[in-house]
């Protein structure tokens, strides 16, 4: 048989040749056609094509970024917490050492972090390293807060040597960290990012060698806006250091707000702070208060104020100035005309210096100028009207002139101006609630934010009925009505008042009650009534005598 000849069958089948040449073509196509595939063969000889490799990598690391995403969400849910791949708050969440080490450990899985807090959380104390040390994964991060959590001089070394990683830092603070003080501050010498905006050191029990060292941290942030080193007494005790710590100043001039409340403040040091306010242009907020040690001295800042023309708002409360003091600031505020807020409270000498205070301040400008605690006599009081319309905020708690006399402000007020309004203990009558109450009913009261009302049990049943009965406070949020530490009264007559107008307060946050008394019945009511809102309730609970009282009262009547 010729090779053209195919069994089949027992059979033979001749083949033609032309049969024979499209076999041999066919042949030669295929082979042909399986030789590309080699191209899209690995070279690792995997048998997987390249771009079927590279998508299940990219889904291997979507799955992974959803499991490190997933123990972030559960973390945070163990702790109480809602995820959020911007912020991370966890403060107030009694964290230990073995928490932030992991905490440390997922910070890779959030790479858009911009603000991270663990602030309060004073078990962390002497581990922080355990943190920063995978501060590289949260390089956008702005904000960065570890207030009492107990921090030494390691912790602080530990975190100067990784602010480096975070060079978008605009927002460190420190605060409550009593470890602080002395040398501590060299672990952040040369190491704060230029970026830095805002440097919070309070109650760090900073000392004169913390002024030297806090002095050198300011000559490199150019850039600093705010500096708040308030509640550290030891801080000026030493005329040198704080000279020096004064002079830096200058090297940050772009700071607007500067804060030295409590840091012991005497008229040395305030010599030495007043000669540098010419290289701080810029500032808008000065806050001097409780240094009770400026008493006399207060000239030593009224001549440089001048330099200070965009000064907004000077706080001076509780530094016991005496009547030359006021005089001295009283020709120094007309240099002063971006200013609209000034706080001298809690200064007695103030209420004989009112009217000529008033005359030198820019009135139509001025938002805030609380006057509590000044023994502002009737005449004082009175003066006070004309400034009113213009404030933001009135506080002429614990002056008694005002129970009686309210009328004299109230009848001054714009409409929807006023955003707080704080008399306590103003020995404030049944009489002055009705007309506070005639106010709200007019519409003057609709911005009201915060109603302080405590100490005045001067007050009858029906002023406070009147008051809740009135409405027109709609944008409420805070309202103390407490009575003064070992005195009581019933709520009873006037509370269904309260539980009627607590509807129309939808943005109420903060409700205090403290020593009213009254039935548990009414307790009942009234959390039963915010039941279902974030409102805060102080109030006391039930004592004995109350309850008996309410259990003899419901023996004798009988119930419905």
């Amino acid at each position: 048989m010729e090779s053209s000849d195919v069994q089949r069958g027992g059979g033979s089948l001749r083949r033609s040749p032309f049969d024979l040449i499209m076999n041999q073509i066919r042949r030669k196509r295929a082979a042909s056609d399986r030789k590309p595939l080699g191209r899209f063969l690995s070279r690792d000889r995997t048998g997987i094509p390249e771009d079927r490799k590279e998508r299940g990598a990219a889904e291997g690391a979507e799955s992974e970024c959803d499991a490190g995403w997933g123990r972030v969400c559960v973390f945070l849910q163990r702790l109480g917490k809602k995820a959020d791949s911007r912020s991370l708050n966890l403060a107030h969440c009694d964290l230990t050492a073995t928490d932030l080490l992991e905490l440390a450990t997922l910070l890779q899985f959030l790479p858009q972090l911009e603000e991270m807090d663990v602030s309060w959380n004073g078990l962390i104390g002497g581990s922080l390293k355990a943190l920063t040390s995978h501060l590289q994964h949260a390089g956008r991060v702005r904000a960065l807060r570890l207030c009492s959590c107990r921090l030494d001089a390691e912790d602080l070394a530990a975190l100067g040597e990784a602010l480096g990683c975070v060079p978008l830092l605009e927002i460190l603070d420190l605060s409550w960290n009593s470890g602080l003080g002395g040398g501590a501050l060299q672990g952040l010498l040369g190491k704060l990012p230029p970026p830095l905006k805002e440097l919070h050191l309070v109650s760090c029990q900073l000392n004169a060698a913390a002024a030297t060292l806090l002095g050198g941290l300011l000559s490199v942030l150019s850039g600093l806006c705010v500096l708040d080193v308030s509640c550290n007494p030891q801080l000026s005790q030493e005329v040198e250091a704080f000279r020096e710590f004064s002079s830096s100043l200058c090297h940050a001039a772009s700071i607007t707000t500067l804060r030295l409340q409590a840091c012991g403040l005497t008229e040395y040091g305030l010599h030495a702070l007043g000669g540098s306010l010419h290289g701080l242009p810029s500032l808008r907020q000065l806050d001097l208060s409780c240094n009770r040690g400026l008493s006399g001295g207060l000239s030593h800042l009224t001549l440089h104020l001048s330099h200070l023309t965009h000064l907004q708002s000077l706080d001076l409360h509780l530094c016991c100035h005496t009547h030359t003091d006021l005089q001295d600031l009283i020709q120094a505020l007309p240099s002063l005309p971006a200013l609209t807020e000034l706080d001298v409270s809690s200064n007695k000498e103030v209420g004989g210096a009112l009217h000529p205070l008033l005359a030198a301040l820019p009135l139509t400008q001025m938002r805030r100028l609380p006057l509590n605690s000044c023994s502002l006599s009737q005449e004082a009081f009175t003066a006070l009207a004309v400034c009113v319309p213009y404030l933001r905020s009135v506080d002429v708690s614990w002056c008694k002139v005002v129970g009686g006399h309210l009328p004299l402000l109230l009848d001054t007020l714009q409409p929807a101006v006023l955003t707080e309004l704080r008399l306590s203990s103003c020995e404030l009558t049944t009489e002055d609630l009705q007309h506070l109450a005639a106010v709200c009913r007019r519409g003057l009261l609709s911005s009201l934010l915060v109603l302080d009302l405590s100490y005045n049990a001067s007050v009858g049943d029906e002023g406070w009925s009147a008051l809740f009965a009135a409405g027109g406070l709609g944008s409420l949020q805070e309202v103390d009505l407490s009575l003064r530490p070992l005195t009581s009264a019933p709520c009873t007559a006037w509370l269904p008042a309260l539980l009627c107008a607590l509807p129309p307060l939808p943005a109420l946050t903060r409700l205090s009650l403290q020593r009213w008394t009254s039935s548990p019945r009414d307790r009942k009511q009234l959390k039963h009534c915010l039941r279902k809102r974030s409102v805060l309730l102080e109030w006391d609970p039930p004592n004995e005598d109350e309850t008996s009282s309410f259990k003899s009262t419901n023996q004798e009547s009988p119930e419905e």
